[in-house]
């Protein structure tokens, strides 16, 4: 993931990283440079970790992840980690290059003794001489370890700078808005011993395979069938959950998370976390392995309201680095109901500003210099939809709406569950698994006559 400001070309933006010095496992520790966010260079920890190995094998999992392209792999993607520094927990998150699996590992307080001096987000350089050195650390005594440079570095480096530029895809950053959105409706499937763990996994299909598979809780581990039931967990290209075998000899359990399923549903997004007690290491798939989260669609009802962005500017304001936001206590501060306040999160989240934890069942604070304009920019059915309302292509009649859009006209019907149908082809051939299309977008933005549907 990027952080630094990115310079905008044609169809893609381009990412430039300058750090002072590569990052490196230096006799005094580890030192993890750092680039863009609240400063040219930030520095947000000087410190220990308490368990140095699991701390390298998770940040080993995190940049493995953001090199990675799992669905027709081809060169290494180049997007560097990111790390955020919240009140007490250092977050290290990273995005695939194929934009279907986004890697997370949470240090939290029992993981660290030291000051978090600083607070933001920011690029960090995991090169592949740190990979290599990180891969032998060993041992149980804590590991100094700073991220973010020193002052005197700052002084005595600037003939040193390493710049790289890589390619920021639009999707890429659309991502963010999708993966935290999704997780917000995910709830704990599963909990099983890390023996237990290590053994499915061991079971588990190839890094080429690419059924959908479901993971179905089974005394103190975790059954795998081809059909979704009740309780089911979605396990799409098994072979993406890699990344978690080198944290395993030091956990303790391994958690599943997703959203409600039953008999007949498809395929879906799922969360597989290792907690070793210092740090959580934790990995979101996409429902299908060609499917990225850029298209999913989740985060496109909640940024369609009129109000949605007055909301975020307000919401945002109350945002101070909690590391678990308060979604009632906002909803009192900002004088909203509930229900506008996620919107709002949906919002600031497609600028890179909040995330969600499914461990702690809560969004948490970050900032990323993306304006919230790009979650209109970056998605094509909204700037769509709005399109079609400002020619007044929404029209109510017999308790349906229909939108015209060109030659054709298309009927849209709102469900009970407030979820849209729409007679156009989009709709027919995903049935509302990848978000609404623009029509029923567009019905949703539109105001119906008291008499006419909800």
């Amino acid at each position: 993931m990027s952080v630094g400001r990115p310079t905008v070309c044609a169809v893609n933006a381009v990412q430039t990283y300058r750090y002072l010095q590569p990052s490196a496992l230096r006799p005094a520790g580890l030192d993890l440079q750092t680039c863009g966010g609240p400063a040219a260079n930030p520095r947000f920890f000087s410190g220990f970790l308490t368990t140095p190995a699991a701390a390298a094998a998770g940040l080993l999992a995190v940049a493995e992840v953001a090199r990675t392209r799992y669905h027709q792999p081809v060169s290494p993607a180049s997007l560097d980690p990111v790390v955020t520094g919240s009140r007490d927990r250092l977050r290290f998150e990273s995005f695939s290059g194929c934009c279907g699996v986004y890697a997370r590992m949470d240090v939290v307080p029992a993981g660290f003794d030291g000051d978090i001096v600083g607070h933001g987000t920011t690029n960090v350089d995991v090169n592949p001489p740190l990979r290599e050195a990180l891969a032998r650390v060993g041992g149980i005594e804590p590991l100094h370890v700073a991220v973010g440079p020193d002052d005197l570095t700052v002084s005595t480096l600037d003939d040193a700078v390493v710049e790289k530029k890589v390619p920021l895809p639009g999707r890429w950053l659309r991502g963010f808005a999708e993966v935290h959105v999704l997780t917000a409706a995910f709830e704990p499937r599963a909990e099983i011993p890390a023996a237990e763990a290590a053994a499915f996994l061991r079971r588990l299909p190839g890094a080429n395979d690419r059924s959908v598979l479901w993971a179905v809780p089974a005394g103190r581990t975790l059954r795998l069938t081809s059909r979704p039931t009740p309780g089911a967990v979605c396990l799409a290209g098994a072979g993406r959950l890699a990344a978690l075998r080198g944290l395993l000899r030091h956990a303790r359990t391994l958690r599943v998370y997703g959203p409600p399923v039953r008999a007949g549903s498809p395929a879906v997004a799922s969360t597989w976390e290792l907690d070793t007690g210092a740090l959580r290491l934790s990995l979101t798939l996409s429902p299908e392995p060609y499917r990225g989260f850029s298209g999913e669609g989740a985060a496109l009802l909640a940024l369609a309201g009129d109000e949605v962005i007055d909301d975020a500017e307000l919401v945002g304001a109350l945002l101070s680095w909690d590391p678990t936001i308060d979604v009632a206590a906002f909803a009192d501060a900002a004088g909203l109901p509930d229900d506008r306040v996620r919107a709002a999160l949906a919002q600031l989240g497609t600028a890179g500003r909040v995330g969600y934890d499914v461990a702690d069942g809560g969004y948490f604070h970050r900032v990323m210099p993306y304006d919230a304009g790009r979650a209109e920019r970056d998605n094509p059915r909204l700037v769509g939809a709005r399109a079609l309302v400002e020619r007044g292509a929404v029209e109510w009649a017999d308790g349906h709406a229909t939108v015209r859009s060109g030659e054709e006209v298309y009927r849209v019907r709102r469900l009970p569950d407030g979820a849209y149908t729409c007679s156009c082809r989009w709709w027919g051939r995903h049935q509302g698994q990848r978000g609404p299309c623009k029509h029923a977008l567009a019905v949703s933005m539109a105001t119906a006559p008291a008499e006419g549907p909800a």
